[in-house]
């Protein structure tokens, strides 16, 4: 049986601060420039979900993205849509919310909602048009 990537594209906005509490606002600016805004900024974030698995033979799907669709809205967006990522997200508490940071979270929060035999294959985290951070865990990391 084939093995298929199936992808589920996702969108939510969100305001953040890249920083270190520890460093001056003058080191801030220069590592982290205009996310290090002391006023905060936000990003229409795209999110991608991808899973890896064999066709289903009764339905033609790796995975029914509707489901992932609803572990993504249960699981992320929830939570992250219209927030501060530094201070209204639990699960980013003292996590610098770099897109990088946010793709490995985000992993963390869904990786269960994939059904046995299916492998969580990547998720991309598009904070512009132009930046993205994509992770894809460890090769072992398969549902449940």
């Amino acid at each position: 049986m084939p093995l298929v990537r199936a992808t589920r594209r996702v969108h939510f906005s969100a305001a953040h601060r890249l920083f270190r509490s520890d460093w001056t606002d003058e080191r801030n600016a220069e590592v982290f420039g205009d996310c290090a805004n002391p006023s905060w900024h936000g990003h229409n974030y795209e999110l991608e979900v991808t899973v890896e698995g064999p066709v289903d033979t009764e339905t033609g799907f790796v995975m029914d993205l509707k489901r992932l669709k609803e572990a993504l809205e249960a699981q992320v967006l929830s939570d992250v849509d219209h927030r501060n990522l530094n201070s209204e997200v639990e699960w980013l508490a003292g996590v610098n919310p770099t897109a990088e940071n946010l793709a490995v979270a985000i992993w963390g929060r869904i990786v269960h909602a994939v059904p046995e035999g299916v492998r969580l294959a990547k998720v991309v985290v598009h904070e512009t048009p132009r930046n993205s951070a994509e992770y894809s865990g460890a090769k072992e990391n398969v549902g449940p």
